[in-house]
């Protein structure tokens, strides 16, 4: 329930962040579409290909055993130019798409890159990073855009979908969180140089990765009770004492079953990149080129983060570093990264000091909606369990038939709720609730909700509520890690080809 959570437009830089990485799409730029080939497949591609024929040795592939993907028809080579305009006797030449890079069954043209390009450099520079030379931002936004086509196709053969009712929804959410209505909402996007619609398809994008993560990655990590026992050991032996850490990085990724020359050329790129960075490089600038992390067009940072939430390499990388100080290279399973402490900062005290809080002790059956289930029939049938429950039926024998979460197997108990544990939709529906009473369907970014509560009580931060932190700590440490491995699976297992031909 508390990795559900939706984006906020709470200060200018957080969303302008969310959107450079993800790259927002704004109106054509249409003179640049013609100039933007050719474009140098990646090394990872270019270290995997294979003897191919003359006529055929300037279409890579990223997987030359793999049977090639039926590239749709309605997709041709090159679009048919629109006429073009006279002006005083001379013709004025219209711009010509064409397939850039073929993606399992599906194309990016260079028109995408070409209009994704145009509102990342707005974006950067409006965030005050320096721009990397064109060809290279092109590179590392096309690699951006093969990861994302992947996902998206991934997403599709899950069956997970974000239907326009369902974005409508989120849309006056983030609204709502931001104390805005949507005239209002509108306004202010427009004020930050977004434009409307292409953020609510980036938006429709960003709820798509985060469901397909949550299938993917997040509900098959697993945190230990030795791994609690030994971070909260760790925590002691450090006084209690809790920092945050403001970390940029840059990752030159290797790889999955990564060869050794792949692997040599990988570490040796990484050092070249460190090279620049010790002879004044801008980071952030560099980052752009040249990382393959998914904050790389932000500048690679992290932004301030807990001790706990980072990876013990990162806390080793930095732990002798000053403020403004290059690490050298790190190896991960995931490649070689770089780190740069931006700062360090007291996070505020002893978790041990935490105050009395009210506990509630809940249950839910949760119908999702997604492509077969619409929104309207999730209601319709949440409704008629309600009826079948005011009228004696067990709460936990009907979230076992009828509950799509993981808590079903357990009658949908979902234990001992603190504060802050839950979106908050469905902590404001709980709260109202008395022991024994079930509430009316309610929506929350997963779907609908029967909420019934069981029990509560008032707690003073006990043993279990300081273990549960420290469980969601590791976890969330670990979903991070895995998520750069899924990644980095993601690209290397989809089918890739460049068409570099004009």
């Amino acid at each position: 329930m508390r990795n559900m959570r939706t984006p906020h437009l709470a200060t200018t830089k957080t969303v302008t962040a969310l959107l450079c990485m993800l790259g927002v799409i704004s109106n054509a730029h249409a003179q640049f579409a013609t100039t933007i080939i050719p474009v140098t497949p990646p090394e990872t591609a270019a270290s995997t290909q294979q003897a191919a024929p003359a006529k055929a040795a300037s279409k890579p592939a990223t997987k030359p055993a793999a049977a090639k993907p039926a590239v749709p028809a309605a997709a041709p080579a090159a679009a048919v130019a629109t006429p073009a305009t006279t002006t005083g006797g001379r013709v004025d030449p219209r711009p010509v798409d064409s397939i850039l890079v073929v993606v399992n069954n599906e194309v990016i043209t260079r028109q995408e890159v070409a209009e994704r390009l145009a509102s990342v450099e707005k974006r950067m520079a409006a965030q005050n990073v320096q721009l990397p030379p064109r060809a290279q931002l092109v590179r590392q936004l096309v690699e951006r855009m093969i990861v994302e086509r992947a996902q998206a196709q991934m997403a599709k053969e899950n069956g997970i979908v974000v239907d326009d009712s369902m974005l409508d929804r989120a849309m006056q959410r983030i609204a709502e969180q931001n104390k805005l209505s949507m005239p209002e909402f509108r306004a202010r996007l427009e004020s930050e140089g977004m434009n409307y619609a292409s953020f609510r398809e980036e938006i429709r994008r960003e709820i798509l990765s985060q469901r397909l993560r949550e299938r993917e990655v997040d509900n098959k990590v697993v945190v230990t009770e030795s791994e609690i026992d030994n971070y909260l050991a760790a925590e002691a032996n450090a006084g209690g004492q809790r920092q945050e850490l403001d970390i940029a990085q840059i990752l030159i990724r290797v790889p999955e079953n990564a060869s050794p020359e792949q692997l040599a050329a990988r570490r040796e790129r990484a050092e070249d990149v460190l090279r620049q960075l010790k002879t004044g490089a801008d980071f952030a600038k560099t980052a752009a080129a040249y990382s393959d992390s998914a904050d790389a067009l932000t500048g690679g940072d992290l932004g301030w983060r807990p001790t706990d939430r980072l990876p013990q390499l990162f806390l080793d990388g930095v732990a002798k570093l000053q403020d403004g100080q290059v690490s050298g290279l790190l190896k991960s399973g995931n490649g070689f990264h770089i780190l740069k402490l931006v700062g360090r900062r007291d996070a505020g005290g002893n978790q041990a000091a935490a105050p009395a809080v009210q506990q509630t002790h809940v249950r839910h059956i949760l119908i999702k909606v997604n492509q077969v289930v619409t929104a309207a029939e999730a209601k319709r049938k949440l409704t008629e369990l309600k009826e079948r429950l005011d009228h004696g039926a067990s709460f936990e024998e009907l979230a076992k038939l009828y509950s799509n979460d993981l808590s079903a197997s357990k009658g949908g108990d979902l234990g001992w709720i603190y504060p802050g544990d839950t979106v908050p939709e469905f902590e404001r529906a709980m709260d109202q609730l008395k022991p024994g009473e079930v509430s009316q369907p309610i929506e929350t970014p997963f779907g609908y909700h029967l909420i019934q509560v069981v029990e509560r009580k008032t707690d003073d931060a006990s043993k279990e509520r300081t273990r549960q932190a420290a469980r969601q700590a590791i976890r969330d440490r670990k979903i991070e890690e895995a998520t750069e491995d899924w990644m980095r699976q993601i690209r290397d297992r989809a089918y890739v080809e460049y068409r570099n031909d004009e």
